[in-house]
């Protein structure tokens, strides 16, 4: 029994709720896996053999594989592509190179959906502030998942942390979603906009909040696969991602090994000392 809100937004049961965290552990595992693995002279199809047989090796299937007739395991978007790169042997990886990873799973019906950017060995520093300023818009935006909240106070903080950091692309037109028994569900979720605004949290639903962010400008383009996401003007792009719950206690990250736990603890802790720190001249 599946049931929803009045929005048709998906609202799970604890019973519920602890498969699908299944599933999100299975991902979290594969790209920790997969994470490990990125070195130069491999290529996005040699990750992406290494991620189906550690999905299947779970049990689980893959969420991508034969999506909407998209052809492998993972999204391996290297470099200028922002997000469905289709992982092929064509180009090998380079240090220097990023490679975003998005990887979703299937377990018991229920999905769990998540992404990471790599570097390639070393990397310009710029790389490493992009990935570190996505990463971290990402962890503000799942911070706002308070029953009572709005979906829309998602992509406020998402856009007010990345806006705070420097003069970075959020492709408009490219989001997060809800996330249950389908790997993409109602409601699409913004990485940007005015907070307080959409429906309101309610235990039980559950979202995938992906932020996407450009060194450059926020416009893109597909390319004719149909499929693959690049920048316009042909800057690196990052993608961070992960399936949250929500619950009275706050946001469980049903993707991260921890549950979220220390990332979210360490960030109330930075916001608590930041609001007790004195004001300059007071």
């Amino acid at each position: 029994m599946f049931k929803k809100n009045r929005h048709g937004i998906q609202i799970k049961t604890a019973e519920q709720l602890d498969k699908m965290r299944a599933a999100g552990l299975v991902v979290a595992r594969t790209l920790e896996l997969l994470r490990s693995s990125v070195r130069p002279g491999l290529t996005p199809l040699d990750l992406d053999a290494i991620a189906e047989e550690a999905i299947r090796g779970e049990g689980a299937v893959p969420s991508f594989k034969g999506y909407q007739g998209f052809p492998a395991t993972i999204c391996a978007s290297v470099n200028d592509e922002v997000v469905h790169g289709i992982p092929s042997d064509r180009r090998t990886l380079r240090e220097g190179d990023v490679i975003s990873l998005d990887c979703g799973a299937i377990l018991d019906g229920w999905h769990g959906d998540s992404a990471i950017t790599v570097p390639v060995g070393e990397v310009d520093p710029a790389l490493t502030e992009l990935m570190r300023v996505t990463e971290e818009s990402m962890w503000r935006g799942i911070a706002a998942l308070k029953v009572g909240g709005h979906l829309s106070d998602i992509g406020f903080q998402i856009e007010r942390y990345v806006r705070s950091q420097g003069r970075y692309g959020i492709p408009q037109e490219y989001g997060g979603h809800g996330i249950g028994t389908e790997m993409h569900m109602d409601p699409w979720v913004a990485n940007h906009g005015r907070p307080g605004r959409g429906p309101r949290f309610e235990p039980g639903m559950c979202f995938a909040i992906e932020p996407m962010v450009n060194l450059g400008t926020d416009r893109t383009k597909v390319l004719a696969d149909d499929w693959t996401v690049v920048t316009l003007d042909g800057k690196a792009s990052a993608h961070f991602e992960h399936s949250v719950a929500v619950t009275e206690d706050g946001p469980v990250v049903l993707t991260a090994l921890d549950g979220g736990r220390d990332r979210l603890e360490r960030l109330a802790a930075e916001t608590r000392d930041g609001a007790r720190a004195p004001v300059e001249g007071s």
